[in-house]
């Protein structure tokens, strides 16, 4: 038994609409709250995260939620990403700290897993209302029209995200250093626009650091359904069962090795 994509699209809008848009540039003080400092959830995380729990459990009866507020709460649920076979993970406000300032991007992201492989995804955009869709195979999709990579280029021309931290924590200044090296470096604050952008071909790669599955398997998911390559910087492909540090996404496997190349330290 597999997800209807479209109707997943539509508790995504019904979360949205329901739970996060309502509260967005309206939060009051007590709405927001720190799970630890400088790391904020939101009375939309909760409500959004519940909602969609509810939903999709429903959809597909036995599948079970991993979502990034519920794993706050109770850290044993990080446990069924080895454990069940089907699997919804959700990040129900990604890019929480825009949010909470009033400001975009902010995102609702969902991946689904059988037996630990991604085989659909979805991040949705609740201010501009739509949503990216990919099935295992079947490409990436905004509604009709299919989402492509950009194509690779030289390192100076191309555009992307750093975390400086992404080849570890010692060679940080280094990597830092390095991304003058790049026609520009930005920051969004949100994993889901982000994987947007590289799969819309807006932007050329990423580098992540820390690997939360709701942060990452969706977006990569999408990127690679539009085409693109994403692996460890170990080298190893990126398995959202795994939270091994360190993740480059780059439109190609030979852009990536020169992304990498260029990047890596001595």
């Amino acid at each position: 038994m597999h997800p209807d994509p479209s109707r997943v699209c539509e508790f995504l809008r019904e979360a949205a609409e329901q739970d996060v848009l309502p509260r967005y540039q309206a939060l009051a003080a007590g709405d927001i709250m720190e799970k630890k400092p400088g790391d904020l959830v939101t009375v939309a995380d909760l409500d959004a995260e519940r909602r969609l729990t509810r939903l999709l459990t429903d959809h597909l009866p036995g599948s079970h939620v991993v979502g990034e507020e519920g794993v706050h709460g109770d850290p044993t649920l990080f446990d069924k990403l080895e454990t069940v076979d089907r699997l919804w993970i959700l990040d129900p406000v990604d890019g929480t700290q825009n949010f909470a300032e009033g400001k975009t991007p902010f995102t609702i992201v969902l991946a689904y897993l059988v037996e630990g492989v991604m085989r659909s995804a979805w991040i949705h955009d609740p201010v501009a209302g739509d949503t990216a869709v990919a099935e295992d195979g079947s490409g990436a999709w905004v509604g009709d029209r299919r989402l492509r990579v950009a194509d690779g280029d030289t390192v100076d021309r191309m555009t992307g995200l750093i975390n400086s931290n992404g080849y570890g924590r010692p060679h940080r200044d280094a990597v830092r250093a390095k991304k003058e090296g790049f026609s520009e470096i930005i920051r969004y604050g949100c994993a889901g626009h982000a994987f947007r952008e590289l799969a819309d071909g807006n932007r050329h790669f990423s580098i992540y650091n820390r690997l939360w599955p709701w942060d990452h398997a969706a977006g990569v998911l999408i990127h690679r359904e539009a085409g693109g390559y994403t692996a460890r910087v170990d080298g190893e492909l990126y398995r959202p069962t795994e939270r091994v540090p360190g993740c480059l996404s780059a439109p190609d496997e030979a852009t990536w090795r020169s992304i990498d190349a260029f990047l890596k330290p001595a």
